[in-house]
């Protein structure tokens, strides 16, 4: 903000059609920020309809016929559409681009955001795997390029904001907790997960997400998972990292001090929040969502996890202490898992089964990031293949 009028600037959303995609096309609308570039998978009628909203001047689609048909269709317009991984790429490193939303779902992130941090890009980052499987790598190449890597995720973005009361130079800090609204089968027992369905997994009880994240957070992997990525966001041992389930979801997360005192952020559940709080770091602007209002909340409650019936948030402890491969293998083969779920060739209890196989098989010592998309390939493979032989009884 400079004379009290905030800056401008030219976004790159990439995952433009999906739930954080759109959010953030309204949070960009609303603080006057202009829409150099969109991207998506293969939603070929939504992004053609906020390519004419925004008037980006790039697009692109990871799916090639996608792309091939939204050319045809925006042909009227002053607009290159690019495709594939290449297109991603380019559109998170385009010169012209101040910030960089990466909001796809799974592995495909990691690229981009590579490609936008080498390419001196402050990334506002909603894609968990590129945390969960190139942390180490990830978190050098921002250092190296000094540009911000700045939390979405509504759990890391509270840790963010709790952060700012305190100067990195006195930080201590004893414990970073993430709450976890518990998904749609908190208190169920492992014989009655056996018999839920992809309907019942997606009625998640607070957040609005696409499919992915609802099964993920149904499983608790989704807490396993920012585990992984709070840990290389905040440089934490993951034994400092604790998750409480919070059935309400109004607090989002909080940060313990040495001497004790605990800081929480607090508000509605609403994405809006943290998706502009990324974008317009370090300054707040007024947002649509309803204010808080404590008195309308009979009562906030806390619970630990139920890491029995709920094994995948030690799944991610164990991956990050066996380290290296492991927290890409479980990604990788979670990823999986969850799709097979939705296309209902397993059940849900499956997901977990498949998800933890992978930490007791032997994976080599990473040396560089390619050795990440290595291993995430093969253990795809090996998770489909496992998945077939389930199917054939």
């Amino acid at each position: 903000m400079i004379g009290g009028v905030i800056m401008q600037k030219n976004l790159v959303i990439l995952g433009s059609t999906g739930s954080i995609g759109t959010q953030a096309l309204e949070v960009a609308e609303q603080a006057g920020y202009g829409v150099l570039a969109l991207a998506a998978a293969r939603q070929v009628d939504k992004l053609e309809e906020q390519i004419r909203a925004f008037k980006p001047r790039y697009a692109a689609m990871f799916d090639e016929q996608a792309a091939s048909e939204l050319r045809a269709r925006v042909a009227d317009m002053p607009i290159t559409v690019l495709e594939g991984m290449d297109g991603l790429c380019a559109l998170a490193s385009l010169p012209e681009a101040d910030m960089v939303l990466n909001s796809v779902v799974g592995m495909v992130g990691l690229r981009p955001t590579l490609a936008a941090v080498e390419a001196g890009k402050d990334v506002a980052l909603a894609n968990k795997e590129t945390l969960v499987a190139g942390g180490a790598f990830v978190m050098d190449a921002v250092a190296k390029a000094g540009v911000r890597l700045l939390p979405v995720d509504s759990e890391h973005s509270a840790i963010f904001q709790c952060l700012q009361g305190c100067p990195p130079a006195e930080r201590a800090l004893q414990r970073i907790i993430l709450t976890a609204s518990g998904g749609p089968f908190f208190g169920k027992t492992c014989d009655e997960l056996s018999r839920v369905t992809l309907t019942d997994a997606l009625k998640h009880p607070n957040w609005s997400m696409g499919q992915k994240i609802t099964v993920d957070s149904a499983t608790m992997m989704n807490k396993g998972l920012e585990l992984i990525e709070a840990r290389w966001l905040f440089d934490m041992p993951p034994e400092k990292i604790d998750v409480v389930v919070h059935r309400e979801s109004i607090v989002h997360s909080l940060v313990e001090y040495d001497d004790n005192a605990v800081v929480a952020q607090l508000g509605v559940p609403d994405m809006r929040v943290p998706i502009q709080y990324a974008l317009t770091y370090p300054e707040r602007l007024p947002s649509p969502v309803k204010q808080l209002r404590l008195e309308d909340w009979a009562k906030l409650t806390f619970a630990a996890p139920d890491d029995e019936t709920f094994p995948t948030i030690n799944m991610a402890r164990r991956a990050l202490s066996l380290g290296g491969l492991y927290p890409a293998a479980l990604n990788a083969a979670n990823e999986v898992a969850v799709g097979a779920f939705i296309a209902g060739e397993i059940g849900f209890l499956d997901i977990m089964r498949l998800a933890g196989s992978v930490l007791d098989m032997p994976l080599p010592t990473p040396s560089s990031v390619e050795d990440v998309f290595t291993v995430d390939r093969e253990i795809r493979e090996q998770t489909r293949a496992a998945i077939t032989a389930m199917k054939r009884g």
